[in-house]
């Protein structure tokens, strides 16, 4: 049963988030594993803005397709 014996981390992690948290650092910027989770997230995020943003320029310029001429 280590689950029952295992020692509570807890004030230890709330001591790291909060000295973070004032130094004013982004929340989703103070685990030690962010930039594994906001790289992928932003690129998606910024992709599909990107795209979005060509659908609307090519529609707006008569275009019904992604890449040829009609």
């Amino acid at each position: 049963m280590g689950i029952v014996n295992a020692k509570n981390n807890v004030p230890e992690h709330q001591r790291f988030y909060q000295q973070a948290y004032k130094a004013h650092t982004r929340l989703w910027t103070i685990n030690p594993r962010s930039r594994w989770y906001m790289t992928p997230y932003l690129i998606v995020l910024w992709g599909t803005f990107g795209a979005t943003m060509w659908a609307a320029g090519r529609k707006i310029t008569g275009h019904n397709t992604w890449f040829s001429k009609d």
